[in-house]
C-alpha cells in the first residue's frame, strides 16, 4: 500500500510515521487506520528498523475522528465501508482497534512524539506505544462520552494500565480536554519538552536504543513486559524470562554484548528477529478465535 494520509520513512534504524492530513489537523479516517496498520506491520518485518517514532504533520498530532460525515459519523456503516475491516464477536471491528493493535503487536519500541492536539482516537492510538513525549502545546482528551460513544482502540484495556484506574476514569467520565502538564502529572506522558525540541528529543531516544541495544533482546523484553500486565502470577514472568535467557544467552548478540563491554567498544548486534517467536516469547497479543479478517 502506498500511503496517502501518512508518511513512512526509514533512516539509520528509525522508522518515522507522520500522520499527514495537516489541513484537517490529521483527523482520523478509515484510510488512515488501514495505513497505520500497514506501516506497523512493515516496521515489524523490516530488520533495518529498530525503533518506530509516530508524530503528526503541522500543528496537531491527531484531532480525533473526522466528523465530516455529520451525525451519522459513528453509525455502523460496514455495508458501505470502502475498506474491509472484518468482525470480532460477530460485529464489525472498531477502526481505532484496527489502527492501534498492530502497534501493540510490534516487536520494536514505539515512541509517540505528541505535537498539538491528541483527542479521541488521537489520544487512544498512542496507548499501545511504549513512550509518549509531549510538546508544550499538546492537548489530550478522551472525549467519547461527550460524543455519546465509548472509548475505542482497545483503550479500556490500555489506559488503566498506563495511568491507573482512578485517573483513567476521571479523564473518560469527564471527557474534558487537558494540557500537557496534566498529562505528565497523570503519567500519560513521560516528559514534556518545548515544541521545537519534540521531534529531536524523540529521535535522540530512538537513536540511543538503536545504537546500543540488541534488537532481539529488546523485542523479547517488550513482549514480556506488555503481556505480563495481565499475568496471574510472577511465576509466569519467571517461566518466560528463564526460557528467554537460555535462548538468548546462547546466541550471537549475548556474546557480542559481553565482547563489546570487555573490549570497551560500541556493540555490533546482528541477530535477526525472524517471523515467529523471539527467544521463546510468544507473539503478543494473540488474535482471538472470534476474529474474522
Amino acid at each position: 500500500m502506498t500511503p496517502t494520509q501518512l508518511r513512512y520513512e526509514v533512516a539509520d534504524g528509525v522508522a518515522t510515521i507522520t500522520l499527514d492530513r495537516p489541513d484537517r489537523m490529521n483527523a482520523f479516517t478509515t484510510v488512515m487506520a488501514a495505513e497505520l496498520a500497514a506501516a506497523a506491520a512493515a516496521a515489524d518485518a523490516d530488520d533495518a528498523v529498530r525503533v518506530v517514532v509516530v508524530t503528526g504533520a503541522g500543528r496537531a498530532f491527531c484531532a480525533g475522528a473526522d466528523l465530516g460525515g455529520g451525525e451519522g459519523t459513528f453509525a455502523d456503516r460496514s455495508a458501505v465501508d470502502a475498506l474491509p475491516r472484518g468482525t470480532v464477536d460477530g460485529v464489525p471491528r472498531d477502526w481505532g482497534g484496527i489502527a492501534s493493535l498492530p502497534f501493540a503487536a510490534l516487536r520494536k519500541p514505539v515512541i509517540a512524539a505528541v505535537n498539538g492536539p491528541a483527542v479521541g482516537i488521537g489520544a487512544t492510538m498512542t496507548l499501545p506505544m511504549d513512550v509518549r513525549i509531549a510538546g508544550e502545546s499538546a492537548r489530550f482528551g478522551f472525549v467519547f462520552a461527550r460524543r455519546g460513544i465509548v472509548p475505542e482502540a482497545a483503550s479500556t484495556w490500555f489506559l488503566p494500565r498506563v495511568v491507573g484506574i482512578s485517573q483513567a476514569m476521571e479523564w473518560v467520565a469527564t471527557g474534558r480536554v487537558f494540557d500537557a502538564a496534566e498529562a505528565l502529572r497523570g503519567r500519560l506522558v513521560s516528559r514534556v519538552v518545548p515544541d521545537a525540541d519534540l521531534l529531536p528529543t524523540a529521535l535522540e531516544l530512538a537513536r540511543e536504543i538503536a545504537d546500543n541495544t540488541s534488537g532481539v533482546a529488546v523485542a523479547a523484553a517488550r513482549q514480556m513486559l506488555w503481556s505480563m500486565l495481565g499475568a496471574a502470577s510472577p511465576w509466569d514472568a519467571h517461566r518466560a524470562e528463564s526460557r528467554a535467557l537460555v535462548e538468548l544467552g546462547a546466541g550471537p548478540d549475548a556474546a557480542e554484548g559481553v565482547a563489546s563491554f570487555l573490549g570497551k567498544r560500541p556493540p555490533r548486534f546482528t541477530a535477526p528477529l525472524g517471523d515467529g517467536a523471539v527467544a521463546g516469547v510468544t507473539r503478543w497479543p494473540q488474535p482471538p478465535p472470534d476474529l474474522v479478517p
